[in-house]
């Protein structure tokens, strides 16, 4: 069976869905209008991974619905992807299927690509990769122009580099993030961009105050929003995305942001002085005077505790990728603060994947 393409015609009437179930899921906590924010209709998202289909000497892309593994959709087209993923799928799957040795055992293929163009190829295998896959490999990453990656297990062989670099045009500056491949980045550009217009325009009047930030991840928003504050304070727990920020944060120019690599749950037990942290031995937390907090947690949402602590913040903006979770921590939430902006954010057209924010003020 092949999957070609979604159908554009149908989008408006999707998201007109979505907007409507989720303003009455939230009726309960505000009455406000959401603001909308659509992506293009396709060739939106910039990252895409596919499990290679093996038969009759021949690879294909392919997808499958859970539990049916034995049933391809095989890929002919991606029209939801980038269009540098479209224009790479088919050379890629030319020269694989003209290698046997980069075809053999290869059984995912993974695509990260930026709005400005830069891309990065992973080939992942059922086997060892050796100096002849090696060699055929850097024979494909010249024919194609794009970094190309090979992992099996227990294996990370990077012939160039293992990041792509993304550039965002933002409220008249660019920001530049290194966006390296394995760990988490927003895999819709232009939503990406304007979450990060409408987190800015929710902090306008800060700048006497500092930011806390949870879930940093790799800078995404913490670079872009440093200007509208004093100092900013963010965590992030995973170690190559603190790194990523690190270099993020030098190569924009940004001297009032420190990070910190700390669970959100560490942090609370920080800040609550529930106990010490050897990574926090030379930090002064008092030193802080926090007015916002951001968090954007995974879609668990917020632990209880975590939820408490935030509530003591006199403004709270909540980005959520899965409204149901932010709805339970809204219950908790609203006791103390109004919801002063409502937001909707179409990450995931054709899906029942919708991404939400609020601004929350102490009442």
């Amino acid at each position: 069976m092949a999957l070609h393409r979604v159908n554009t015609d149908d989008y408006q009437q999707q998201l007109d869905q979505k907007v409507s179930r989720l303003q009455e899921a939230y009726a309960s906590y505000t009455k406000l209008e959401p603001e909308v924010f659509p992506p293009p209709p396709s060739h939106y998202r910039l990252r895409a991974e596919f499990k290679m289909w093996q038969e009759g000497g021949r690879v294909d892309y392919a997808m499958y619905k859970q539990g049916e593994y034995k049933k391809p959709f095989v890929i002919e087209e991606f029209t939801v992807g980038s269009e540098r993923i479209n224009e790479l799928m088919p050379l890629l799957l030319d020269a694989i299927n003209n290698s046997e040795i980069l075809r053999k055992r290869l059984f995912c293929t993974e695509f990260l690509t930026t709005l400005g163009g830069d891309a990065l190829i992973t080939l992942i295998y059922h086997k060892q990769l050796d100096e002849a896959w090696e060699a055929e490999a850097r024979a494909l990453q010249e024919q194609l122009g794009v970094p190309v990656l090979g992992r099996s297990r227990k294996q990370k062989i990077v012939l160039d580099r293992d990041y792509v670099i993304e550039k965002l045009e933002i409220d008249g500056r660019t920001y530049q993030y290194k966006q390296v491949e394995g760990s988490f980045t927003q895999p819709n550009g232009e939503i990406c961009r304007s979450m990060i217009q409408w987190v800015r325009s929710c902090c306008d009047g800060s700048k006497e105050s500092d930011l806390l930030e949870l879930y940093c991840g790799n800078g995404n928003f913490t670079i872009p929003l440093a200007e509208k504050f004093r100092n900013v304070l963010a965590t992030e727990i995973s170690k190559v995305s603190v790194n990523a920020a690190q270099e993020n944060i030098a190569a924009n120019g940004v001297e009032n942001l420190h990070i910190l690599r700390l669970s959100a749950e560490e942090f609370t037990q920080a800040i609550d002085k529930v106990r010490p942290f050897r990574r926090l031995k030379d930090f002064d937390l008092d030193s802080y005077d926090f007015s916002t907090i951001l968090v954007d947690p995974p879609r668990a949402g917020l632990d209880a505790d975590t939820c408490a602590m935030i509530a003591r913040f006199p403004r709270i903006l909540y980005i959520s990728c899965n409204p149901e979770t932010q709805l339970e921590n809204l219950a908790e939430l609203t006791k103390t603060h109004n919801i002063e902006r409502f937001a909707i954010f179409d990450q995931f057209p054709y899906t029942d994947h919708t991404e939400s924010g609020v601004l929350l003020v102490k009442k």
